[in-house]
């Protein structure tokens, strides 16, 4: 199974061209993990029944595999995220003819509870931008992260990827290469650009110091490339000297990126395209929106939306009016 596994890892980097984060989650949910914890991958659970060969799989033992997650408390995203892998990896092995049918072609995911996104208000928003202490290179640099996730809807990973050269300050746009590597263009507001031209141009020369030139945007105190789980920590501190009470994190500011779009009355065809979802049905999950935005429509839109005990006043003026007539 090993050897096998391997073979799809190196399918997955050089045809499918994934990312090493994909490439991490397979392999989790695959192979499992043997450093700490209840073994929860998919071979290791075949082992723990004894099966030694793939073409031994079939539903009745996925059915198994999953009520043994729910015994171990996974909870249901990320069991469908390893029934996902799991398919993924069949699809390879019949595909390249390791085996000659899919045993598990039609298995069924454990159903979702929809739920809708968590945001940040505009207040909230506000507030965690005006965090960063601007006195000092990280700050600076940490306000320009905020202002370019905010303003541009990026996820951490193409935060962290992007280049000196993907970023175009006169037109204030940003070539990013998304999940599957797709290449999308974004766009920044003024005052994420002006925030970001501040740190290229007094923060960054400082972080850089004597280390060899690098390409990297966003670089560390040490002069190199950022990483996620930095700006994951910095987001998640900012938030608690700013008193937000949400669980602050990059991907929140996407959905506050999507959601006040929305608020706003663009488009949905043009939130999905700035957010780089293949699909327009992933996009959807954005068009919730906020009781105060329905309310002022409903209240702008309902020819019968006034207060009836206005409409009654009114009226008694009206009637008052017509007898002193």
């Amino acid at each position: 199974m090993q050897g096998i596994f391997n073979r799809y890892i190196n399918y997955l980097e050089a045809e499918r061209n994934v990312s090493p984060y994909t490439v991490r989650n397979y392999t989790s949910d695959l192979l499992g993990n043997y450093k700490r914890g209840t073994e929860k991958g998919f071979f290791q659970f075949l082992k723990l029944r004894n099966i030694e060969s793939l073409d031994k799989v079939n539903k009745q033992v996925l059915r198994d595999y999953l009520a043994y997650l729910m015994e171990q408390g996974v909870v249901k995203a990320s069991i469908a995220r390893k029934m996902s892998s799991i398919r993924s990896f069949y699809r390879y092995l019949t595909r390249e003819g390791i085996l000659s049918i899919n045993p598990i072609d039609k298995a069924a995911s454990p159903r979702l509870d929809r739920r809708l996104p968590s945001f940040l208000t505009i207040a909230e928003t506000v507030s965690l931008l005006k965090t960063p202490n601007l006195n000092t290179p990280q700050g600076w640099r940490d306000r320009a992260i905020i202002e370019l996730i905010y303003a541009a809807g990026l996820r951490v990973s193409e935060l962290v990827n992007l280049d000196l050269e993907n970023i175009n300050m006169e037109t204030r746009e940003i070539r990013v290469w998304g999940k599957g590597s797709r290449e999308r263009v974004v766009l920044m507001g003024e005052l994420a650009g002006e925030s970001l031209i501040n740190y290229l141009q007094n923060s960054r020369p400082e972080l850089l110091g004597d280390k060899k030139n690098t390409a990297a945007l966003f670089l560390n105190r040490n002069g190199e490339r950022l990483t996620r789980r930095s700006v994951q920590k910095m987001l998640g501190r900012y938030a608690q000297i700013a008193g937000i009470e949400k669980k602050v994190y990059p991907h929140l500011l996407r959905h506050t990126f999507a959601t006040h779009l929305l608020d706003g009355g663009a488009d949905l065809r043009v939130v999905q395209e700035l957010l780089g979802h293949a699909n327009l049905s992933t996009t959807q999950i954005y068009t919730h929106v906020t009781h105060g935005r329905v309310k002022k429509a409903y209240m702008a839109a309902h020819p019968m939306a006034e207060d009836d005990k206005d409409k009654e006043d009114n009226g008694d003026e009206n009637d008052a009016e017509g007898a002193r007539v």
